[in-house]
């Protein structure tokens, strides 16, 4: 019989006590944070849990507490997520809030086939809605906390926190007709989600209410991607005549129509306009800033977190329905267009 590595033997918590001096109930509130041990028991403990290599069990805590701390956000998967700045800022916001309240985090890149789960959970974030209704009924069916981000929810008994999309767009085609633009496009994101669908209904809106009219062959749908917005802006560039100003649905893409209008020899934004939406920093390191709508997604990433942990601890019972105003962010990219 061989014997068993040091490695392979869990330590149990009562070697821990035992080596330390003090009783399982002081070794399980260090382990948990608990301020109330006194700070000579803690460092004994701490040795203790260095010197034996111990490892806590998260679940036997959980089980023991009846607890759990732990928060999942469930993100529909797409191509390119890691490089989204839309994802990335969501991590960053929530990720960082979870560490100032001690609350694990956990990451699901879900498609709209998956089946996630859902024991073991605190509560359960999901960014945005996207062929996933089943994942959110199926949280509520746990009597989970949950909240949604980045969707309004017209549902009753469901929380979210939702970006004015509708009123961004709006404000940001209004912005080009104030400086005397008429031919005004959009390339618009993916339409099956709410956000892009808003930004579609407010460059409409903006158009309609100062009467002037919706030429169809100036709006072009795409998948947010810069590929496509590429295509969208080769397109757009060919038709006689061509817009004197395009309202984009992401900065990313924003960033690629302003990379075709200057292989084809256009002066921006003299010849061509360009407004985005998003405020991702990358739009200022070009030769020309991005006039863009900033929409606030840290802070409805926080709000998230915020709500979740209230009603974990039981400081709060009401639904929760938010919607954030977004912010116009003038630069250098639009001006008043050309007279003939």
């Amino acid at each position: 019989m061989t014997k068993k590595s040091a490695s392979s033997v869990r330590v149990s918590i009562k070697e821990v006590a035992k080596l330390a001096g003090v009783s399982i109930a002081t070794v399980s509130r260090v382990i948990n944070k608990n301020p109330s041990v006194k700070e000579e028991n803690r460092k004994k403990v701490l040795k203790a849990i260095q010197q034996l290599k111990f490892i806590p069990s998260v679940s036997a805590q959980r089980l023991a507490s009846g607890k759990t701390n732990v928060v999942a956000l469930v993100i529909p998967r797409y191509e390119g997520i890691f490089y989204s700045f839309y994802a990335l800022e969501l991590l960053k916001g929530i990720g960082t809030l979870c560490d100032v309240l001690k609350l694990d985090l956990l990451l699901h890149l879900a498609s709209s086939r998956s089946q996630i789960n859902f024991s073991g959970l605190g509560g359960v974030i999901f960014a945005d809605i996207i062929g996933n209704q089943h994942q959110l009924s199926a949280a509520l069916s746990c009597n989970l906390p949950c909240i949604v981000i980045n969707r309004f929810m017209q549902e009753p008994n469901i929380s979210c926190i939702a970006i004015d999309n509708f009123k961004g767009a709006k404000e940001a085609v209004e912005y080009l007709i104030g400086l005397g633009h008429k031919r005004i496009a959009h390339i618009a994101g993916d339409l099956v989600t709410q956000a892009a669908q808003q930004r579609l209904e407010g460059y409409r809106s903006a158009l309609e209410d100062k009467g002037i009219s919706i030429n169809e062959d100036y709006i072009v749908k795409t998948d947010y991607s810069r590929g496509q917005a590429r295509q969208a802006a080769e397109k757009l560039l060919s038709l006689r005549p061509h817009p004197t100003a395009i309202f984009v649905a992401s900065d990313s893409m924003a960033l690629e129509v302003m990379n075709v209008a200057t292989e084809r020899g256009l002066l921006l934004p003299q010849d061509l306009s360009i407004v985005g939406f998003d405020d991702n920093p990358s739009g200022l390191y070009g030769k020309v800033a991005l006039t863009t709508v900033r929409q606030p997604l840290i802070k409805m990433a926080e709000e998230s977190v915020k709500y979740l942990d209230a009603v974990m601890k039981g400081k709060q019972n009401q639904i929760k329905k938010l919607v954030l105003a977004p912010e116009l962010i003038i630069r250098e990219s639009a001006c008043p267009p050309k007279k003939n």
